[in-house]
Protein backbone atom coordinates (compact mmCIF):
# COMPACT_ATOMS: atom_id res chain seq x y z
CA UNK A 1 0.00 0.00 0.00
CA UNK A 2 0.95 3.45 -0.87
CA UNK A 3 0.80 6.05 2.12
CA UNK A 4 0.33 9.63 0.39
CA UNK A 5 -0.09 13.52 2.11
CA UNK A 6 -1.78 15.78 0.47
CA UNK A 7 -1.25 19.10 1.96
CA UNK A 8 -0.94 22.88 0.88
CA UNK A 9 -2.09 26.04 2.70
CA UNK A 10 -5.27 27.51 3.47
CA UNK A 11 -7.57 27.69 0.80
CA UNK A 12 -5.70 26.32 -2.27
CA UNK A 13 -8.27 23.56 -3.21
CA UNK A 14 -7.16 20.42 -1.02
CA UNK A 15 -10.58 19.07 -0.56
CA UNK A 16 -11.45 19.65 -4.59
CA UNK A 17 -8.14 17.80 -5.27
CA UNK A 18 -8.66 15.08 -2.80
CA UNK A 19 -12.33 13.97 -3.79
CA UNK A 20 -10.60 14.09 -7.51
CA UNK A 21 -7.79 11.39 -6.43
CA UNK A 22 -11.48 9.37 -4.78
CA UNK A 23 -12.99 9.45 -7.90
CA UNK A 24 -9.66 7.48 -9.19
CA UNK A 25 -9.57 4.84 -6.37
CA UNK A 26 -7.78 6.27 -3.64
CA UNK A 27 -9.04 6.29 0.06
CA UNK A 28 -8.80 9.47 1.73
CA UNK A 29 -9.47 10.37 5.37
CA UNK A 30 -9.34 14.47 5.99
CA UNK A 31 -7.02 15.84 9.40
CA UNK A 32 -9.44 18.62 9.48
CA UNK A 33 -12.81 15.94 10.51
CA UNK A 34 -10.28 13.69 12.50
CA UNK A 35 -9.66 17.16 14.73
CA UNK A 36 -13.03 17.84 15.00
CA UNK A 37 -14.23 14.68 16.29
CA UNK A 38 -11.49 14.54 18.94
CA UNK A 39 -12.63 18.05 19.73
CA UNK A 40 -16.50 16.57 21.03
CA UNK A 41 -17.05 17.18 24.31
CA UNK A 42 -15.56 14.30 26.57
CA UNK A 43 -12.72 13.46 24.68
CA UNK A 44 -9.34 13.87 25.94
CA UNK A 45 -8.47 16.88 23.39
CA UNK A 46 -11.69 18.54 24.14
CA UNK A 47 -10.72 18.87 27.80
CA UNK A 48 -7.13 19.88 26.90
CA UNK A 49 -8.17 22.45 24.74
CA UNK A 50 -11.18 24.32 26.69
CA UNK A 51 -8.82 23.92 29.64
CA UNK A 52 -6.45 26.44 27.55
CA UNK A 53 -8.43 28.62 25.57
CA UNK A 54 -11.26 28.45 28.30
CA UNK A 55 -15.37 27.95 27.83
CA UNK A 56 -15.39 31.25 25.48
CA UNK A 57 -14.59 29.00 22.51
CA UNK A 58 -17.95 27.17 23.73
CA UNK A 59 -21.46 26.91 22.43
CA UNK A 60 -24.55 26.93 24.59
CA UNK A 61 -24.04 23.30 24.11
CA UNK A 62 -20.92 22.84 25.04
CA UNK A 63 -19.29 21.67 21.54
CA UNK A 64 -16.18 23.83 20.43
CA UNK A 65 -17.17 26.78 18.28
CA UNK A 66 -14.45 26.18 15.59
CA UNK A 67 -14.75 29.86 14.74
CA UNK A 68 -14.24 31.72 18.03
CA UNK A 69 -11.15 28.61 18.86
CA UNK A 70 -9.47 30.18 14.97
CA UNK A 71 -9.73 34.00 16.33
CA UNK A 72 -8.26 32.91 19.93
CA UNK A 73 -5.31 30.30 18.26
CA UNK A 74 -4.68 32.82 15.03
CA UNK A 75 -4.82 36.49 17.00
CA UNK A 76 -1.71 38.05 17.64
CA UNK A 77 -0.01 37.24 20.41
CA UNK A 78 -0.77 39.09 24.21
CA UNK A 79 1.87 40.85 26.33
CA UNK A 80 2.67 38.16 27.87
CA UNK A 81 3.40 35.47 24.75
CA UNK A 82 6.10 35.32 22.27
CA UNK A 83 3.76 33.89 19.38
CA UNK A 84 0.56 33.70 18.19
CA UNK A 85 -1.66 30.78 20.19
CA UNK A 86 -2.12 28.69 17.35
CA UNK A 87 1.15 26.82 18.56
CA UNK A 88 0.10 25.80 21.66
CA UNK A 89 -3.20 24.26 19.84
CA UNK A 90 -1.01 22.25 17.46
CA UNK A 91 0.91 21.22 20.20
CA UNK A 92 -2.67 19.62 22.01
CA UNK A 93 -4.26 18.53 18.66
CA UNK A 94 -1.49 17.40 16.12
CA UNK A 95 0.09 14.61 18.26
CA UNK A 96 -3.70 12.78 18.59
CA UNK A 97 -4.57 13.25 15.03
CA UNK A 98 -1.36 11.71 13.83
CA UNK A 99 -2.16 8.29 15.95
CA UNK A 100 -5.05 8.84 14.22
CA UNK A 101 -4.31 8.83 11.16
CA UNK A 102 -1.57 5.91 11.39
CA UNK A 103 -4.43 3.81 12.64
CA UNK A 104 -6.52 4.57 9.80
CA UNK A 105 -4.03 3.75 7.63
CA UNK A 106 -2.86 0.29 9.02
CA UNK A 107 -6.82 -0.40 8.51
CA UNK A 108 -6.50 0.17 5.07
CA UNK A 109 -3.62 -1.83 4.19
CA UNK A 110 -5.31 -4.61 5.88
CA UNK A 111 -8.62 -3.74 3.83
CA UNK A 112 -6.53 -3.16 0.70
CA UNK A 113 -2.87 -4.17 0.56
CA UNK A 114 -2.50 -2.84 -3.55
CA UNK A 115 -4.05 0.16 -2.10
CA UNK A 116 -3.63 4.31 -1.88
CA UNK A 117 -3.88 5.59 1.34
CA UNK A 118 -4.46 9.42 0.99
CA UNK A 119 -4.32 11.61 4.05
CA UNK A 120 -5.22 15.35 3.56
CA UNK A 121 -3.69 17.87 6.20
CA UNK A 122 -3.17 21.20 5.62
CA UNK A 123 -0.28 21.29 8.35
CA UNK A 124 1.00 18.07 7.43
CA UNK A 125 4.77 19.23 7.03
CA UNK A 126 4.71 21.77 9.48
CA UNK A 127 3.26 19.07 12.21
CA UNK A 128 6.44 16.70 11.57
CA UNK A 129 4.71 14.04 9.48
CA UNK A 130 5.43 14.25 6.10
CA UNK A 131 7.96 11.38 6.62
CA UNK A 132 5.29 8.88 7.88
CA UNK A 133 4.33 9.08 3.97
CA UNK A 134 5.57 7.03 1.17
CA UNK A 135 4.60 10.30 -1.48
CA UNK A 136 4.20 13.81 -0.40
CA UNK A 137 1.41 15.78 -2.57
CA UNK A 138 1.36 19.96 -2.65
CA UNK A 139 -1.32 21.80 -4.11
CA UNK A 140 -0.81 25.91 -5.06
CA UNK A 141 -3.16 28.59 -6.28
CA UNK A 142 -2.74 32.03 -6.15
CA UNK A 143 -3.17 34.47 -3.36
CA UNK A 144 -6.29 36.11 -4.86
CA UNK A 145 -8.05 32.88 -5.53
CA UNK A 146 -7.61 31.82 -1.82
CA UNK A 147 -9.11 35.11 -1.04
CA UNK A 148 -12.19 33.93 -3.37
CA UNK A 149 -12.38 30.80 -2.20
CA UNK A 150 -12.25 32.04 1.72
CA UNK A 151 -14.72 34.65 1.18
CA UNK A 152 -17.29 31.94 -0.66
CA UNK A 153 -16.69 29.45 2.10
CA UNK A 154 -17.19 31.12 5.32
CA UNK A 155 -19.28 33.87 3.75
CA UNK A 156 -17.32 36.78 4.60
CA UNK A 157 -16.37 40.47 3.20
CA UNK A 158 -13.89 39.85 0.69
CA UNK A 159 -11.25 42.17 2.96
CA UNK A 160 -11.86 40.24 5.89
CA UNK A 161 -11.31 36.77 4.29
CA UNK A 162 -8.18 38.54 3.00
CA UNK A 163 -7.16 39.81 6.76
CA UNK A 164 -8.10 35.82 7.75
CA UNK A 165 -6.28 34.17 4.76
CA UNK A 166 -3.03 36.16 5.46
CA UNK A 167 -3.21 35.48 9.16
CA UNK A 168 -3.59 31.87 8.31
CA UNK A 169 -0.83 32.13 6.06
CA UNK A 170 1.06 33.14 8.44
CA UNK A 171 1.50 30.43 10.64
CA UNK A 172 1.81 27.81 7.81
CA UNK A 173 5.38 26.92 6.11
CA UNK A 174 5.26 29.34 2.59
CA UNK A 175 4.62 27.43 -0.42
CA UNK A 176 8.01 27.80 -1.93
CA UNK A 177 9.37 25.27 0.85
CA UNK A 178 6.25 23.15 0.96
CA UNK A 179 7.29 22.49 -2.91
CA UNK A 180 10.69 21.75 -1.57
CA UNK A 181 9.20 19.08 0.32
CA UNK A 182 6.83 17.81 -2.31
CA UNK A 183 7.35 14.61 -4.73
CA UNK A 184 4.37 16.27 -6.53
CA UNK A 185 2.80 19.49 -7.27
CA UNK A 186 -0.50 20.28 -8.37
CA UNK A 187 -1.15 23.86 -9.62
CA UNK A 188 -4.80 24.60 -8.92
CA UNK A 189 -4.85 28.02 -10.12
CA UNK A 190 -6.79 27.32 -13.58
CA UNK A 191 -9.65 25.19 -14.58
CA UNK A 192 -10.94 22.39 -12.85
CA UNK A 193 -10.12 20.09 -15.96
CA UNK A 194 -6.46 21.12 -15.58
CA UNK A 195 -6.34 20.60 -12.28
CA UNK A 196 -7.92 17.09 -13.31
CA UNK A 197 -5.46 16.39 -15.62
CA UNK A 198 -2.82 17.20 -13.12
CA UNK A 199 -3.99 14.65 -11.11
CA UNK A 200 -4.80 11.86 -13.88
CA UNK A 201 -1.38 12.04 -14.87
CA UNK A 202 0.03 11.87 -10.63
CA UNK A 203 -2.29 9.22 -9.84
CA UNK A 204 -0.79 7.01 -13.38
CA UNK A 205 2.81 7.54 -11.63
CA UNK A 206 2.11 6.43 -8.34
CA UNK A 207 -0.16 3.39 -9.42
CA UNK A 208 2.79 2.49 -11.02
CA UNK A 209 4.94 1.86 -8.23
CA UNK A 210 3.03 -0.38 -6.13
Amino acid sequence: MLKVGLTGGIAVGKSVVGEMFVALGAHLVQADRIAHSLMQPGQPVYNEVVRHFGREILNPDGSVNRNKLAELAFGPPTPNQRSPRITDLNRIVHPAVIRSQEEWMDAISLQDPDGVAMVEAALLIEAGAAERFDRLIVVTCDMEQRVQRFTKRQKVDVEIARADVARRMAAQLPDEEKIKAADYVIDNSRSLEHTREQVQRIWEKMRATL
